[in-house]
């Protein structure tokens, strides 16, 4: 739902970076900013035609001068407006911002009664206002299409039947029902049927994902397929798609470090242009042309709008892709990360168990082993007895029902398949039961000892072992590759699981530090300890590496949709388990400090090269104002660019979407 207060104070600090051409108090509520953006445009369309019109005036009728000066004398007025009324508005808050120097601008060339200059001059600023506002502000736009993915109303049901309430009247508990096509209000598990979600606007994944009963779903996601209902879990600020929207406002109101400068100068820049104005009128014995020209030759707007629209290019970027910063400066911070240490399990595993090896004793099929233990398991909710009947269905082996199942816990299970007594455990289990495992198969001592191993028995027979293993992630071997060709020069994985295992998982990924059987405060204390060479990034899951990921100098949570804990213990929060989302962060911040000293740079040149311009004469204020917006556009434009980075991420899953695969 809209939060028209959070959203101003976005827009407020916006205008105080970028003060040229009136940002302020465009922004009370939602879609104003655009609104504002076509009165300027329509103001500058319809003084542009007067000023036009005084030309063709002169030219077809050059003995009615009067009646051209009258058109020029309109459009001049019409174009003026808008500045001026920013300009008072600044003056009577009792601050100066660049909007002034333009006002002084113009009033100047009214003065000097060059009403064509005035109404050219006003118009190429209109103009590169009206770009700027609609390029850089970022912020709007984005929490724009944030509110636009919740609806406004739901189908709530009572006793049985559909009722449209408003979604502001929903509270946790109420079942709604969610049709095709449509999306999430609120966030909610389904209660009834089963559906495929689009995620993308959270996660940044474009594969669909699919849901059954007791699946979380989230706010602003597109229901694709069933009809469900869903039992409401949070609502307003508390979903997801809230804390998405409060993460984007808090790094937008954020300031980089360069624009922290900037603002410490500002107060200064406009008396200091003031005063070379001032020179200019006495050194040109008075010609208002030359100051005319250094008062817009001096509008900042590309130097200062270099670092903000490059930032809030990159947070849109980064938004995209499910990469969610906290605060600009996290952002800044991760093209200086040279060392990433991850946490394994949940992080570079998937945090699940599956089965890695069948090891049949002789004479038995391994479809037989798989069969029997499969069956016995069938009532546990134990890890390995969902690897098993996961590799069950794959395999589409049919199992047997028990009868009189047991679990004795840290053992094993035991229970009657067709009369006969099963057993499924740990070794010295089945030993003590007179099992004689002497025929199985030995471990090899490299592999074995990385993986999870349970016997299974029939009937007082050892009919073999199976071992079980974390997968690996999927993209995590492309991902410590990519991270090297970023500039990181220390990968490393800390976990507190056994040195056989964490050993297995390194060496499958390419990862040469490791460190094992690690207690919470051990993995802190190494973080700290690579942290006196290099600048680090912890990866973790952010429900049990909340420690880790605050010593880190960077904390990335991985799989945050949903999850309160990750989003708040971590700098940045991933909404996805992508993995290659975190070289392409790094990228994407030295990208962004590349983009910005050129935005710099570009802004620098325009200025010192118009005011020098301008002080000798050099340079007609049409021309100025003609610059002015060149260089306002190229920056915008060049900060544009960022946005695309990440492409090759999602442009791949929406091709596979779209073939059907």
């Amino acid at each position: 739902m809209p939060d028209i207060t959070s959203e101003k104070k976005v827009f407020d600090a916006h205008s105080e970076i970028c003060g040229c051409g009136g940002h302020h108090n465009e922004h009370e509520t939602v879609g104003v900013g655009h609104n504002r953006s076509l009165g300027r445009l329509s103001f500058a369309l319809i003084g542009g035609f007067f000023t036009l019109n005084s030309y063709i005036l002169e030219w077809v009728q050059p003995d009615q001068i009067f009646t051209a000066e009258i058109s020029a004398i309109v459009g001049a007025v019409i174009l003026a407006l808008p500045i001026f009324i920013v300009a008072f508005k600044d003056l009577a808050k009792g601050k100066v911002y660049m909007n002034e120097l333009v006002a002084l601008a113009v009033l100047a060339a009214l003065a000097g009664s060059d009403f064509r200059t005035a109404g050219i001059i006003c118009f190429f600023l209109l103009i590169a206002i009206i770009i700027e506002s609609r390029t850089a502000s970022g912020a709007q736009r984005s929490i724009e299409e944030l509110i636009k993915l919740t609806p406004r109303s739901a189908r709530k049901i009572i006793e049985g039947q559909e009722t449209d309430v408003d979604v502001l009247s929903l509270l946790i508990g109420d079942i709604i029902r969610i049709r095709p096509g449509e999306n999430f209000p609120v966030d909610g598990t389904i209660a009834k049927g089963t559906s495929t979600v689009n995620q993308a606007s959270i996660t940044g994944e474009s594969l669909p994902v699919d849901k059954d009963m007791g699946d979380d779903v989230f706010a602003g996601t597109q229901n694709l397929t069933g009809v469900i209902d869903i039992n409401v879990t949070k609502v307003g600020k508390d979903t997801t798609l809230g804390k998405v929207k409060d993460m984007i406002l808090a790094a937008e109101t954020s300031k980089p470090p360069i624009v922290k400068v900037i603002d410490r100068y500002a107060g200064y820049y406009t008396p200091t242009i003031l005063m070379i104005a001032g020179l200019t009128w006495w050194f040109s014995g008075g010609d208002m042309r030359n100051v005319i020209s250094v008062l817009v030759a001096s509008c900042p707007c590309a130097l200062v709008l270099g670092a903000p629209s490059a930032v809030i290019a990159a947070l849109a970027a980064a938004a995209r892709l499910g990469i969610l910063i906290k605060n600009v400066s996290y952002l800044e911070l991760a093209s200086k990360v040279r060392a990433v240490i991850f946490d394994k399990t949940g992080t570079l595993t998937e945090g699940t168990l599956s089965v890695a090896r069948l090891s049949p004793a002789p004479g038995i099929e391994p479809a037989d082993l798989l069969q029997v233990a499969a069956s016995l398991e069938s009532h546990s909710n134990h890890p390995t007895a969902i690897a098993l009947q996961n590799l069950a269905n794959d395999a589409q082996v049919s199992l047997t029902e028990s009868d009189r199942f047991g679990e004795v816990h840290g053992k094993g299970v035991e229970a009657l398949l067709n009369g006969k007594k099963a057993i499924i455990g740990r070794a010295e289990w089945l030993k003590s039961q007179n099992i004689d495992l002497a025929s199985l198969e030995i471990p090899d001592e490299n592999t074995g000892g990385a993986m999870s191993i349970v016997y299974v028995a029939l009937d007082g027979k050892a009919l073999g072992w199976i071992g079980f293993r974390d997968t690996v992630r999927q993209n995590a071997a492309e991902t410590i590759t990519l991270l090297r060709a970023a500039g990181v020069k220390h990968c490393s994985m800390v976990t507190g699981d056994r040195k056989s295992v964490a050993d297995l998982v390194s060496k499958e990924l390419g990862i040469e530090n490791v460190r094992s059987e690690c207690l919470p405060d051990d993995k802190v204390a190494y973080v700290k300890e690579v942290k006196r060479s290099y600048t680090v990034a912890v990866v973790g899951d952010g429900i049990n590496d909340a420690p880790a990921l605050a010593a880190g100098d960077l904390g990335i949570a991985m799989g945050a949709i949903g999850s309160d804990i990750a989003i708040n213990s971590a700098s940045i929060a991933l909404m996805t388990n992508d993995l290659r989302r975190i070289p392409l962060l790094i990228v994407l911040s030295k990208q962004s400090g590349k983009i910005i000293n050129q935005n710099l740079l570009i802004g620098f040149v325009f200025i010192v090269g118009g005011i020098s311009l301008s002080v000798f004469g050099m340079l007609p204020p049409i021309i100025a104002a003609v610059l002015h917006t060149v260089s306002t556009t190229i920056v915008l434009f060049n900060s544009a660019r960022l946005v695309r980075i990440g492409e090759e991420l999602t442009l791949p899953e929406a091709s596979n979407v779209a073939s059907g695969h």
